[in-house]
């Protein structure tokens, strides 16, 4: 999220170093060899081709009939409606305001700062809250988030009543702080200002209700509202629990960790949790050692931190972590593997306060955007997605070991299974290739890498075992063979056709040398949506079929499947840098964007609707100026929904504060119908 083409600088926190320099799966010749077939991009923006199987995906219809009823999608409701998009769209706009299709209604909601649980601080416009005021507030930069109905637990599913709980990225220092960040004379950080960034990161847990006039607002005084931080105690599940190399002075048996960091989007669990997924948690350690560990090294750990949180004037434990340099003779008298109880999906109960939120390591280390989870079975595995949102990585799934059963089901069930990575051939077919040391051909592949350079690593000396796979999941993705994407974000699993959709969003940094079937377009400015259906409809297959559902692009643009265009995009739906990804309860689809390229045609960040099965996509929403749109949710009637700001550049959504504030904005239809039909 919030990751621009901009000039790599380490210290802005929109900087992702490019880490995977290995060579997979480069398609130049197949490609030459399938131009004209299948599904082409055409259009001002140039013309690239990329790879379909689009006969025998489920879903791809070309009938233009919209009246395809809705299904339950785990919230156990059915509203009956269609796919069809009924609104006006809206133009693009450059306007320092939300702008929303006839007949809508937007109000900002829950703006960074709002309190919500403690004392409830009230919120200080000059920037002179407190840290621990902000541990009792909104955090910043919201990002992912879902709608938990207030009766989930007992089969219900209101949508009057629920817990509103969502990520917060990062920050902006300027706006936080009365004066910025500030040092003293000796280049350190007033403790309580570094308090005070740790705290609006993380997640927060809103207990809301709707009054008979329709108006949401905080339940105060509920003893679900809640915030967790940077620096909330939390457990080490799954293989790496106890590992050698999770071992800190904080935790000598490796079984803990403190905080979550850089959250991006989320996955809601078909038993009612909450997964938090952490991102570019890289650029928050220092790590001043002549060398560095592979763990470090594939994610681009850098001498200096995002923030300078180990240089607060304390010396606080809770701040001297982020420094992972070596300075005890053991790992059990320093920091040196705190990176390494970061870079997880975090699971947090949203309707169990008291419990420790979970790092669940059997889904991997890496740059976690979110997770997906296929339509829980009773009986079967449970399955689930995962984009790597760097350019050149890859998208994950995992299949549980053990079967889901509703009566029994939680977390544990994340702790055990396989974990693969997806190769995309350039047939349109594509195959998940398991990273366990169990199977034969992975095994080959380990053995046959030893002692060569594996992207960024040198020298590869092979992994000892399975949980040194989880630890360097990316390394692991390398030896494999996973096709290297261009910045896998948000995925979306349709309820009507249980297809998996993912975000790519861009990749300016893609060649004609090192494109390949599923990234096509060297210079990938614009992003496209990729999407695919599991053999036999079965989630658990390690193989699939896959098309790309449409490219970004400017008025003009076709996505051609089989020589005839699939969608042309015109002043109603061009956008850039495709991002956000939702289906909501009825089949739609939500598409947001978070785009730094030609501004003065795409115009502000937007969200769009999308049929899933005509491709037709209209503009719903435009966000103020400078923000990303991102984190899209609604209530089970589909009839509230509730879209993230984040980042808007200058004094939104309140005119007279001089600070810009992160906000969530409550979209409703005035006649109180369901929202996009």
């Amino acid at each position: 999220m919030a990751k621009h083409d901009i000039d790599p600088n380490y210290m802005d926190p929109n900087y992702e170093p490019v880490v995977n320099h290995s060579d997979n799966t480069s398609f130049q010749q197949v490609l030459a060899a399938r131009m004209g077939r299948r599904t082409v991009m055409k259009g001002t923006a140039g013309a690239a081709l990329a790879s379909v199987m689009g006969l025998g995906l489920v879903g791809c219809s070309d009938d233009d009939d919209d009246n395809t009823a809705g299904t339950d999608t785990g919230s156990n409701t059915d509203t009956g409606s269609s796919t069809a998009i009924e609104f006006k769209a809206v133009a693009v706009s450059t306007d320092n305001t939300v702008v929303v299709p006839e007949g809508y209604s937007a109000q900002p909601f829950l703006a960074w700062g709002t309190p919500i649980t403690g004392s409830y601080p009230e919120y200080k416009n000059d920037g002179t809250n407190t840290g621990e005021e902000q541990e009792q507030q909104m955090g910043m930069h919201h990002d992912g988030m879902h709608f938990y109905p207030i009766d989930q637990k007992a089969g219900g599913n209101s949508s009057t009543e629920g817990l509103l709980v969502m990520n917060h990225e990062y920050i902006n220092q300027s706006a936080l702080h009365a004066n910025g960040a500030t040092y003293d004379v000796n280049g350190n950080r007033p403790a309580d200002e570094v308090r005070k960034e740790i705290a609006a990161h993380g997640v927060s847990v809103v207990h809301i209700k709707q009054n008979d006039n329709g108006v949401w607002d905080i339940v105060f005084g509920s003893p679900f509202n809640r915030r967790v931080t940077g620096n909330t105690e939390m457990d080490i599940r799954g293989p790496l629990r106890g590992y050698e190399k999770l071992v800190t002075k904080y935790s000598n048996d490796g079984t803990e960790t403190r905080g979550t960091l850089n959250n991006c989007s989320m996955g809601p669990t078909p038993w009612g949790t909450y997964l938090a997924a952490e991102e570019n948690w890289h650029g928050y350690f220092a790590n001043s050692d002549a060398t560095q560990p592979r763990e470090q090294i594939r994610h681009g750990v850098g001498s200096s931190s995002r923030y300078d949180w180990e240089l607060a004037d304390s010396g606080a434990d809770q701040y001297v972590r982020f420094d992972i340099s070596t300075k005890g003779a053991t790992a059990q008298e320093d920091y040196r593997n705190e990176a390494n109880t970061y870079g997880y999906m975090v699971e947090i109960d949203p309707f169990t306060p008291e419990q420790k939120p979970q790092k669940r390591t059997a889904l991997g280390r890496f740059g976690h955007e979110g997770v997906i989870f296929a339509p829980a079975v009773e009986g079967q595995p449970i399955v689930c997605y995962s984009g790597d949102d760097t350019r050149f990585e890859c998208i994950y799934k995992f299949v549980s070991k053990q079967p889901y059963y509703a009566a029994t089901a939680g977390g544990y069930l994340l702790d055990e299974g396989t974990l693969y990575v997806a190769r995309f051939n350039e047939d349109g077919s594509g195959d998940w290739l398991p990273l366990d040391l169990e199977d034969a051909d992975f095994k080959a592949k380990v053995d046959a890498a030893v002692g060569t350079d594996v992207g960024s690593i040198t020298g590869f000396t092979g992994f000892d075992n399975q949980a040194e796979i989880h630890l360097n999941t990316r390394l692991a993705a390398d030896i494999a063979g996973g096709t290297p994407m261009d910045r896998p974000e948000w995925g979306a699993v349709d309820p009507n056709s249980g297809m998996v959709y993912f975000t790519l969003t861009n990749n300016s940094r893609r060649t004609e040398d090192d494109v390949n079937a599923a990234n096509p377009n060297p210079d990938n400015q614009t992003g496209h949506i990729i999407r695919w259906a599991e053999a036999d409809n079965d989630h658990t297959s390690v193989s699939f079929e896959w098309d790309i559902f449409v490219f970004g692009g400017f008025e003009g643009t076709e996505t051609v499947v089989d020589g005839e265009a699939a969608i042309t995009l015109t002043d109603e739906n061009i956008f850039a840098s495709p991002d956000g990804l939702w289906f909501d309860y009825n089949g739609r689809l939500w598409i947001q964007t978070d785009n730094g390229y030609e501004k003065d045609i795409f115009g502000n960040d937007m969200m769009l609707a999308a049929n899933p099965e005509t491709r037709e996509i209209k503009r719903f929403f435009v966000g103020p100026q400078g923000c990303e749109v991102t984190g899209v949710t609604s209530t089970p009637d589909v009839k509230s929904m509730f879209v993230n700001i984040q980042h808007p550049a200058a004094n939104w959504p309140d005119a007279s504060d001089p600070r810009p504030r992160d906000a969530c904005v409550l979209v409703t239809r005035d006649d109180g119908g369901v929202i996009g039909a």
